[in-house]
């Protein structure tokens, strides 16, 4: 998986590429915690999922680690999601926890 990050002073913007899987999903959560621990102003949150064509359960485990994060910070939204992915947020019920546009 391509992780790209962009800051713009509070607002961070993350682009996903391909799979966020049990092999992918430590390598998100390591670069989440890093920035959230070295930028305690960020208050924006926005992942964008437009090349992400996969996620499983641990993949939602960071996910959500992000959202309760940013929870106490600001918001956190997630653009451009796919058919399959949106599928499973909604299995899960993700859907009606996350900010989806």
């Amino acid at each position: 998986m391509n992780i790209t990050k962009e800051l713009n002073g509070t607002e961070l913007n993350i682009s996903l590429e391909g799979r966020l899987d049990t092999i992918s999903a430590p390598q998100l959560e390591k670069e989440l915690r890093t920035l959230f621990d070295e930028t305690s102003e960020l208050s924006s949150l926005t992942l964008d999922f437009a090349k992400l064509v996969y996620v499983s359960s641990a993949g939602l485990r960071v996910i959500l680690m992000a959202q309760k994060e940013m929870n106490k910070r600001g918001k956190m939204t997630i653009k451009n999601v796919n058919e399959v992915v949106m599928e499973v947020f909604e299995v899960t019920g993700f859907s009606d926890m996350l900010t989806i546009e």
